[in-house]
C-alpha cells in the first residue's frame, strides 16, 4: 500500500473545528478515537445528528493501532474483513495488514467521511457524571467540562496494559516496558531479554526480535495453542482488481466472514475444538521436533479455551540457539536477576512485558457514574453487566462499545457495526418520539444476562479447561457473546423500545 504523506497534525490544520463550549449541550460526546469511535461519528453524520464531538486523549486517531507500534505488529483477522464494510480499501499490502497501514486506514477513512471537524485531541474524559436533573452527561476533560444528551463509550478493550506485581520489578536495573509501550530508543541489538507472556503481542514481537539479540528468555505460565497464519502479500495487479472490480473484494470478505463464523460457532462444542486443535498440533509437531520443547509448548487445554492465535514465526523463534523458554512465571527481580518460580535465574539487560491488557473490567468503568451517583465499577464488582453488550442499566442514555458480553471470535468491526445500527435506530426513535432518556430495565437485563450465562456454560471458553481473561475476578465470562454474530446482527438490527424505561 502506498501510505499517504499527509499527516494527522496536517489534516486538523486544515480543517475548522467545532469548538469546545461549556456553555452548548451537546447531542452527542463520543469518547475514543479508535475505529469504534470513528465509526459511530460516521454514522451520526449520515444519520443527520451532527451536534456532536468526538473527544480523544491522544494527539492522533488510532486506537489499539496507535498504541501498539512494537516490531512484527499486525492484525491476525484478515484485511478484507478487518475494515468497515461501507469503506473497503483496496489497497491492503497484505492479506493480514500490518500496525501502521491500519493506523493509516483508519485515519483515511475519518478525513474521507469528514469526521475531522468534530474531533478534540488531548481530551481525555476523566469523568463521565449523569446529572438527574438536567438529564444530561457532564464530563470533565483536562481542560473543559462538557455536556451532552448522550454518550457514546468507545474507548476499547485494549489499550490499558496489565503490570504484573513482581517484588522487585521496579527496581530493575536494565531497561523495561510493556509491549503496548514500546521504547523505541532502546536498541535490543546484542541484549539479554526477558520476555514476561506468551500471549497474542508476543507471538509477533519474539520472532521480529529474536535474531538481533544475544540471548532471548521468555516467560511462559501457559502454553498457547497457535494455528499456521495464512498470509501473503497482495500483489499489484490483486490491489488493481479490487479497485475495478469491487465485488471481488466482498467475495473475499463473504468467504473470510464465513470462514471465522464457522470458528466461532465451532467455540459451541468442544469435540468440534478438539478436531479444530489437530491443526494447531500439527502445527507445533513440523517445527519443534526437540520432544522436551514440543511438550513444554503444548497445552493442555481445548484450543479456543484462550484466546486462538495465529503465527508461522513463533516456533521457528524458540528454537533457535539463543532463545530459552522458562515453563515457570516470573515472582521476583534483584539488580538484573530475574527469579522464576521453579528456582530457575535468569540474567536480563531488558523485560519486556508480554502481560496483555484489562478486558473484563474495562478503565472507563472507574470513571463513568450513573444515575445513583455510583461508577460502573462500583456496580458491577468485578463482573460487568450490560444489555445486549450496549447499553447499562443505571446509565441513561449512555451506550457502550465492546460492552459485556458482546467479544467474538471475529473481526471486531462484525461488532462495531452491530452495535452502531443498534444505537442510531435508537437515537432516531428518541428523536421521533421526544423522548428525553433511554435505560435498559431491569427485568429484561437481568433475563438476558442469565441467559447469556446459561448459553456460555458448556462453550469452550467457560469449559475447556483453563484460566483466561474471558473470566473475570469472580470467576464469570462476562466477556463473550455465546451465539453467532448473525444471531448478534439480528438482535441489534433494531431497537426495540418497549425493552426500556423512557421518559418524554
Amino acid at each position: 500500500m502506498q501510505k499517504r504523506q499527509t499527516s494527522q497534525s496536517a489534516i486538523d490544520a486544515d480543517t475548522p473545528q467545532l469548538p469546545l463550549s461549556e456553555d452548548h449541550i451537546h447531542h452527542t460526546l463520543i469518547i475514543g478515537g479508535g475505529f469504534a469511535g470513528v465509526g459511530a461519528a460516521i454514522g451520526l453524520l449520515q444519520a443527520g445528528f451532527d451536534d456532536f464531538l468526538l473527544l480523544e486523549k491522544a494527539s492522533e486517531l488510532g486506537g489499539v493501532w496507535r498504541e501498539n507500534t512494537y516490531p512484527g505488529c499486525a492484525c491476525d483477522v484478515p484485511s478484507a474483513l478487518y475494515s468497515y464494510s461501507f469503506a473497503p480499501n483496496p489497497r491492503w499490502s497484505r492479506l493480514f495488514a500490518g500496525q501502521s497501514e491500519i493506523k493509516q486506514y483508519l485515519q483515511d477513512t475519518a478525513a474521507r467521511f469528514k469526521v475531522m471537524p468534530h474531533v478534540h485531541f488531548g481530551q481525555e474524559a476523566l469523568s463521565l457524571a449523569w446529572q438527574h436533573d438536567a438529564n444530561l452527561w457532564e464530563v470533565q476533560t483536562p481542560t473543559h467540562t462538557l455536556r451532552s444528551r448522550f454518550i457514546i463509550l468507545a474507548c476499547g478493550p485494549m489499550h490499558e496494559p496489565v503490570l504484573p506485581n513482581i517484588p522487585g520489578l521496579s527496581e530493575f536495573k536494565g531497561e523495561i516496558f510493556h509491549s503496548s509501550r514500546w521504547n523505541h530508543a532502546v536498541d535490543l541489538t546484542g541484549k539479554r531479554v526477558a520476555v514476561i507472556g506468551t500471549g497474542a503481542s508476543a507471538i509477533q514481537f519474539v520472532p521480529a526480535i529474536q535474531p538481533k539479540v544475544a540471548e532471548l528468555t521468555v516467560f511462559q505460565r501457559t502454553p498457547q495453542w497457535v494455528l499456521p497464519k495464512l498470509d501473503q502479500s497482495l500483489p499489484r495487479w490483486v490491489q488493481l482488481l479490487f479497485k475495478a472490480l469491487p465485488t471481488t473484494q466482498q467475495a473475499l470478505r463473504g468467504a473470510t466472514y464465513g470462514l471465522f463464523e464457522a470458528l466461532n460457532g465451532s467455540m459451541q462444542s468442544l469435540k468440534a475444538m478438539q478436531h479444530i486443535q489437530k491443526i494447531a498440533q500439527w502445527n507445533l509437531a513440523r517445527t519443534v521436533k526437540d520432544p522436551t520443547l514440543r511438550a513444554q509448548l503444548t497445552p493442555d487445554y481445548v484450543m479456543g479455551c484462550k484466546r486462538v492465535l495465529q503465527s508461522n514465526q513463533w516456533y521457528p523463534a524458540l528454537i533457535q540457539p539463543n532463545v530459552k523458554v522458562l515453563t515457570s512465571a516470573l515472582i521476583g527481580v534483584d539488580g538484573q536477576t530475574l527469579i522464576a518460580e521453579n528456582g530457575d535465574t535468569v540474567q536480563a539487560d531488558v523485560i519486556i512485558l508480554g502481560t496483555g491488557f484489562e478486558i473484563a473490567e474495562p478503565p472507563i468503568a472507574q470513571r463513568v457514574h450513573g444515575r445513583d451517583g455510583r461508577s460502573m465499577a462500583e456496580v458491577w464488582q468485578g463482573s460487568p453487566e450490560g444489555y445486549l453488550g450496549t447499553l447499562v442499566e443505571g446509565c441513561p442514555n449512555a451506550f457502550l462499545m465492546f460492552g459485556p458480553n458482546i467479544a467474538v471470535s471475529s473481526s471486531a468491526f462484525i461488532i462495531i457495526e452491530a452495535q452502531l445500527n443498534y444505537i442510531l435506530d435508537a437515537l432516531k426513535q428518541v428523536r421521533a418520539k421526544s423522548l428525553k432518556t433511554i435505560e435498559p430495565r431491569s427485568d429484561l437485563t437481568a433475563l438476558y444476562n442469565a441467559q447469556v450465562q446459561a448459553a456460555l456454560e458448556n462453550t469452550v471458553w467457560n469449559a475447556g479447561g483453563c484460566h483466561s481473561y474471558f473470566i473475570d475476578r469472580n470467576g464469570r465470562n462476562s466477556t463473550v457473546w455465546p451465539w453467532s454474530t448473525l444471531d448478534m446482527k439480528r438482535r441489534l438490527s433494531r431497537f426495540n423500545i418497549h425493552e426500556y424505561v423512557t421518559h418524554a
